[in-house]
């Protein structure tokens, strides 16, 4: 016969395979009551599978709600007991991962502000040595995927097997748009290097208020992530923390059932036809791509030379403008956004520094 602790390992196990994974609760634990509640109504939408919840919060301001500690993970179990629902809190310490397992805490995850800081994710990974749980790890804050690898790098070297990530947007100056831009080449990126490893959305550190939640969480599916990590509260506007960003549980409900979920792929041999022709047309564009590109740095190389013999700056400023004005008016007539524009002509320009700057100085 099974223990208990076996039956909730098997559980988390069919947790954690499955797709999508959606899990949900309340910023902070702030109360027994608060909590529990959220909990029971999370459970009856039959669409939530791990209730998470702020036992810690690493706040950026002293003075804002840090979380109750310790003293909230009974609630947690308690709600746990009642609703069947598996647990999750995000951990930042071994201390943290001590206290969160000795109360049975089924999933761990690390935060942003913990993945930005090579020595305290080190610390974590040295406490989950040998112990067998899940663990999902945040994007650090800032656009360094470097640092986001190393984690995953260093909880796997101690041994932990079920390693997972969240795409919870990254901080950049000036973003007015979203809480953290969504910047998502970057998760791309991670689930081309770590194809076979869950990547979860966090839409609500993301958004950052309740508005933009469902196009967020639809992007991410269209992109194939794995899950959902969402924010609920009985009362979003009198939460204790990240009031803006929560929503009911009902309002979760309301959500998540008019989200398409779509598939990485199918049997329908139709489609199948048309997309593989689809994708041969696109390799043929982007070999022509590429031939004009190398071409485009060929006559920058000879300009290069022409600037090298009258002594010429590389970086013309008004040329430049030029090309950015020409290219905008263009890219509209295509339908190719302006911000794509500049992202292209910046690396396309950079490249051709690069290659004017050997001719100078060979």
């Amino acid at each position: 016969m099974q223990t208990e602790t076996q039956t909730m390992k098997a559980l988390m196990q069919e947790k954690w395979n499955k797709r999508p994974l959606i899990i949900s609760g309340p910023c902070s634990a702030e109360t027994e009551d608060q909590l529990v509640e959220t909990a029971t109504r999370l459970a009856k939408t039959g669409k939530v599978d791990m209730l998470r919840a702020g036992i810690w919060k690493p706040r950026t301001k002293p003075g804002l709600f840090e979380g109750n500690g310790i003293v909230a993970l009974p609630w947690l179990a308690k709600a746990k007991q009642i609703t069947g629902l598996a647990t999750t809190v995000e951990v930042a310490t071994g201390k943290h991962v001590e206290d969160a397992l000795k109360f049975n805490v089924d999933m761990l995850w690390i935060g942003a502000r913990t993945t930005v800081n090579p020595f305290s994710v080190q610390e974590v990974a040295d406490a989950l040595r040998g112990v067998d749980v899940p663990v999902l790890i945040k994007n650090p804050i800032h656009p360094d995927l470097e640092l986001w690898s190393g984690a995953i790098e260093r909880l796997q070297k101690v041994g932990v097997k079920q390693v997972g990530m969240i795409h919870r947007g990254f901080s950049s100056y000036g973003n007015t748009e979203f809480r953290n831009a969504p910047m998502w080449h970057l998760p791309i990126e991670m689930k081309r290097r770590y194809p076979d490893m869950p990547l979860i959305c966090d839409p609500s550190h993301i958004c950052g208020n309740r508005s933009s939640l469902q196009s967020v969480a639809q992007k991410s599916i269209d992109l194939d992530f794995d899950g959902l990590m969402l924010e609920s509260h009985i009362d979003p506007d009198n939460a204790w923390s990240d009031a803006k960003q929560q929503v009911t549980p009902e309002r979760l409900l309301e959500m998540l059932t008019d989200l398409v979920w779509r598939h990485e792929s199918t049997t329908e041999q139709e489609f199948i036809t048309a997309l593989t022709t689809l994708r041969e047309q696109i390799n043929q564009v982007d070999d022509e791509l590429l031939t004009l590109l190398g071409q485009r740095m060929k006559l920058s190389d000879k300009i290069g030379e022409y600037k090298k013999n009258n002594n010429i700056t590389i970086l013309q400023t008004n040329r430049w403008n030029d090309i950015l004005e020409r290219a905008f008016k263009k890219g509209d007539a295509l339908g190719l956004t302006k911000e794509f524009i500049t992202k292209y002509f910046d690396a396309v320009h950079l490249e051709s520094i690069q290659h004017q700057n050997k001719i100078m100085n060979s």
